[in-house]
C-alpha cells in the first residue's frame, strides 16, 4: 500500500488528527488549545532555564578558578570587576563589600585585621547571598512545576467531558429510536481522549526537564553553600587577628 492508498485508509476509517479535531466538542478543543500554550510555555521555560545554568556553570568554573589564584581574597574585588550571571562571583562580591565597609577605618584607609563580630556579620551576608542567588536560579520553575502536575489534569477533564457527551448522545439517539452502536460512538469517544493524549505530551516532557534543573539547581546551591564557606575561611585566616 502506498503513501496515498495508506492516507486515504485512514481518512475512511476516521482515524486521522484532523477527523478527530473535527469531531471534537468546543470545551475539547478550548482545552487542547489551552494545552498547547502550555506546552509553548514550558519548552521556552525548560530552554531558558537551561542556558542560564549552563552558562551559570561555565562562568563559575572559570571565577573560581581565577579566585584561587589569588593571593588576597580582596584582590578580584579591588581590582573592580563586574561578571553578569555568574552565581560565585554575585556571592564574592557581596562577602568582601561587607566585609570593605568592616574593614573601613575613621581615616578612610582600609584597616589591617576586623574584629570576630565583624567577621560573623560577613559570615550571614554570605549566607544571605547564597540564598538569593539559589532563589534566582529557581526562578520559573514553579511554572514548570504547574506544567507538570496540571496538564495531564486538564487533558483529563477535556477526556471525561467528551466520553460523557459521546455517551449523552448515544442515549438520546436510542430514545429516538436511531441505531447507537460503537460506530456511532467511537468518533466521540475517540476525539475525547486526545485531551488526554495532548496532556501528557505536555506533562512528560516537563516532568523530564523540571526534574533535571531541579538536580542542576542542588548542585548550583551546594556549589555555592562550599564557596561561601571557603571564602569565609580565607576571610578569617587573612583578617582576623591572632590573639
Amino acid at each position: 500500500m502506498n503513501f496515498t492508498a495508506g492516507l486515504l485508509a485512514a481518512n475512511q476509517g476516521g482515524f486521522t488528527l484532523t477527523y478527530i479535531w473535527d469531531q471534537a466538542t468546543p470545551e475539547a478543543k478550548v482545552i487542547i488549545i489551552i494545552l498547547v500554550f502550555f506546552s509553548i510555555f514550558a519548552w521556552s521555560v525548560m530552554g531558558s532555564k537551561a542556558i542560564q545554568m549552563r552558562r551559570a556553570r561555565r562562568l563559575n568554573h572559570y571565577f573560581e578558578a581565577e579566585f584561587r589564584e589569588q593571593k588576597s581574597v580582596l584582590a578580584i574585588f579591588d581590582r573592580k570587576l563586574q561578571v553578569q550571571g555568574c552565581p560565585l562571583f554575585s556571592v564574592y562580591l557581596d562577602g568582601c563589600t561587607d566585609l570593605d565597609g568592616h574593614l573601613q577605618g575613621p581615616d578612610g584607609q582600609r584597616k589591617e585585621f576586623a574584629t570576630l563580630k565583624a567577621l560573623e556579620h560577613v559570615k550571614r551576608a554570605l549566607e544571605g547571598s547564597v540564598a538569593r542567588e539559589s532563589l534566582r536560579l529557581e526562578s520559573g520553575l514553579v511554572l514548570l512545576a504547574a506544567a507538570v502536575s496540571g496538564a495531564p489534569f486538564l487533558g483529563l477533564l477535556g477526556t471525561v467531558w467528551g466520553v460523557m457527551d459521546a455517551f449523552g448522545g448515544v442515549a438520546i439517539a436510542a430514545q429516538a429510536g436511531s441505531r447507537a452502536d460503537l460506530a456511532v460512538m467511537a468518533p466521540g469517544v475517540s476525539a475525547a481522549l486526545v485531551t488526554t493524549v495532548a496532556g501528557l505530551l505536555v506533562a512528560i516532557p516537563s516532568m523530564f526537564g523540571y526534574n533535571w534543573l531541579v538536580h542542576t539547581l542542588r548542585v548550583h546551591t551546594v556549589e555555592l553553600d562550599n564557596f561561601a564557606q571557603s571564602l569565609a575561611s580565607r576571610m578569617e585566616t587573612e583578617f582576623l587577628k591572632d590573639e
